[in-house]
């Protein structure tokens, strides 16, 4: 589908305000940008009968599959990458164990295998609990200091070695937690969440450099990063090595890596798949994703940041009436998976 195709079935919009509502909205929920106190995005979901297709119009099979209750079963692997420091073991900790809740519902069909690829170079305490995969990180320096960079090369390790039988990939982080059951949001045109501080529009002259005119409309260019996505396996693994590529160029060029900060990894994956000529069904409804509202609901926070060698506690105390039930919600899930955990306290 080509850029001014995309831009006319953009005419049925999610309402942001689905996104705060749980039950009716994500199938995931992301505290990655959690200091909370936290907003949804919108207030109280209000009338019945609103629109429910994604920011690209929902494709006719995907609409009948909804209808018909499912289809034949289209599982895909779910993949993390993560490092084996306590600030991320803890996260995956969580992750995994809703992951399993859900792949243990009906409604979790298509919810395939699962893999923390853990770019470490070496095992760590979680190998027995949570699928792991090895990898090397980059050599010494070439991160710049920015972690993140080792995850399209993550990816690309685990892609060559890794025996992965589903045919679809979920690219997800450890600070997602499945709310209710994922169904399998791609087909040939692989499914992807819209973040809105990706504006490949508003920078064009630096992404020019990586996606010169002769290919096209910056425009092309997804308002995405590489999670969550779900995406087929074969495009992956021809985008996993330019998306690794572009990332340590564009961390190199200090132009671009003053312009993009810590999203310059997402705008990498997003050039990398339009150099492909991959583009995304953008869903809102993918994931639910809260904003940072400093002090606008009373003294309640929860900073998963000041957990960086140290799980947080159990039975954290939930938020104070007028934050969004999104955040209710995630404070529980959070509680239910520490309460169950063993050895939560003892860090592992």
């Amino acid at each position: 589908m080509n850029a001014a195709a995309r831009k006319a079935a953009a005419a049925a919009r999610l309402p942001a305000a689905v996104l705060v509502v749980v039950a009716v909205g994500a199938f995931l929920i992301s505290y990655n940008l959690l200091a909370i106190v936290l907003r949804g995005g919108g207030g109280a979901a209000t009338g019945a009968g609103r629109e429910r297709d994604p920011v690209v119009a929902m494709p006719g099979w995907m609409r009948a599959a909804g209808s018909a209750g499912g289809g034949r079963r289209r599982p895909f692997h779910v993949a993390l990458t993560a490092t084996d420091a306590a600030y991320s073991r803890w996260q995956c900790r969580v992750m995994y164990y809703w992951y399993k809740r859900m792949q243990a519902r009906p409604e979790g069909a298509d919810v395939g295998g699962f893999t923390r690829v853990l770019h470490s170079g070496k095992p760590d305490a979680l190998m027995g609990e949570i699928p792991t995969f090895v990898v090397d990180p980059l050599p010494a320096g070439k991160d710049h200091g920015y972690v993140v960079l080792n995850r399209p090369w993550a990816f690309v390790q685990w892609l060559e070695k890794a025996k992965i039988e589903e045919e679809y990939i979920l690219m997800a982080e450890p600070d997602h937690i499945f709310v209710r059951p994922l169904p399998n949001l791609a087909r040939d045109d692989p499914a992807a969440f819209p973040f809105f501080y990706i504006t490949p529009s508003e920078h064009e002259s630096v992404l020019r450099k990586y996606y010169p005119k002769e290919r096209g409309l910056v425009t092309n260019i997804d308002p995405i990063g590489n999670s969550p996505v779900i995406i087929k396996k074969t495009q992956l693994e021809k985008i996993a090595p330019t998306w690794m590529n572009v990332s340590i160029q564009m961390k190199e060029d200090q132009e671009t890596d003053k312009a993009f900060g810590w999203v310059l990894e997402m705008y990498a994956y997003a050039v990398a798949s339009a150099l492909h000529g991959v583009q995304h069904i953008l869903r809102k409804d993918f994931m639910i994703q809260g904003v940072l509202t400093y002090g606008k609901i009373g003294e309640w926070r929860f900073d998963k940041r000041a957990y960086q060698d140290r799980p947080p506690p159990r039975n954290l105390t939930l938020p104070p009436p007028g934050v969004p039930e999104s955040v209710v919600t995630l404070v529980k899930m959070v509680n239910e998976a520490t309460a169950n955990l063993p050895g939560w306290d003892d860090g592992r």
